[in-house]
């Protein structure tokens, strides 16, 4: 007879994570409790409670999952497209690339746009969960730089701004462009968001293509 073994506390976690998440852009935050994340995910009350403090902790740790996936999609999609025998349209393309993945994320999460739309709204309002959320989204940006250097290692060119800001300028004129998409799907281009990119990196893209033209070019000799 076998015996019934409790789920796994990295189960039980994401479990809730899930619910969480299903429950939250059915109803809002504000509107649901633990109690009902708790019944949608089968589990008790207390269940949650060992995994996350309180809601807020509970939202945030989402925020994380959702950042950490569209980072791992983006990174997938330039290893995938670029894989680094950048020849005259490399540089471009790998941006491309990373910028189509962010797009496609942007356009399947319609659900968590509104959250975090509404998040901070509520955060807005109270300094305690304003910390918390700052706190979280640096986390995100630190990430997201720590990408950025990879990338532009990879692709061996400078970055036009410090990787740093890029991230800021990257989460806000996705996060943006999500916002845009949402109200009028028509006025944001799928190509947007990478068009954007390379008008910014313009000329680490151009002194790449050049370097790489140059090393491919047979050179000739005079006579």
């Amino acid at each position: 007879m076998s015996e019934r073994t409790r789920p796994r506390r990295a189960e039980t976690r994401q479990r809730v994570l899930d619910a969480a998440f299903e429950v939250f852009a059915e109803r809002g935050i504000a509107a649901t409790s633990l109690s009902e994340v708790a019944a949608a995910a089968g589990l008790t009350k207390g269940a949650v409670y060992s995994n996350f403090a309180s809601k807020d902790d509970l939202v945030l740790a989402l925020m994380e999952k959702h950042a950490a996936q569209r980072i791992d999609a983006a990174l997938s999609a330039f290893n995938d497209g670029a894989t680094i025998a950048v020849d005259r349209h490399g540089t471009d393309q790998a941006i491309a690339d990373m910028a189509g993945a962010l797009v496609a994320g942007m356009r399947a999460d319609a659900a968590w746009h509104r959250l975090l739309a509404e998040f901070f709204a509520m955060a807005n309002h109270d300094p305690v969960r304003r910390e918390a959320l700052r706190d979280r989204r640096r986390e995100v940006r630190e990430a997201i730089t720590r990408v950025i250097v990879g990338v532009a290692d990879r692709l061996g060119f400078e970055l036009p701004l410090p990787a740093a800001e890029f991230a800021v300028v990257l989460l806000a004129l996705s996060n943006g462009l999500a916002v845009e998409s949402q109200i009028d799907p028509e006025a944001v281009p799928d190509n947007l968001l990478a068009r954007v990119l390379t008008l910014i990196a313009g000329d680490a893209v151009a002194v790449v293509r050049s370097a790489t033209l140059g090393a491919t070019t047979p050179k000739t000799t005079g006579g």
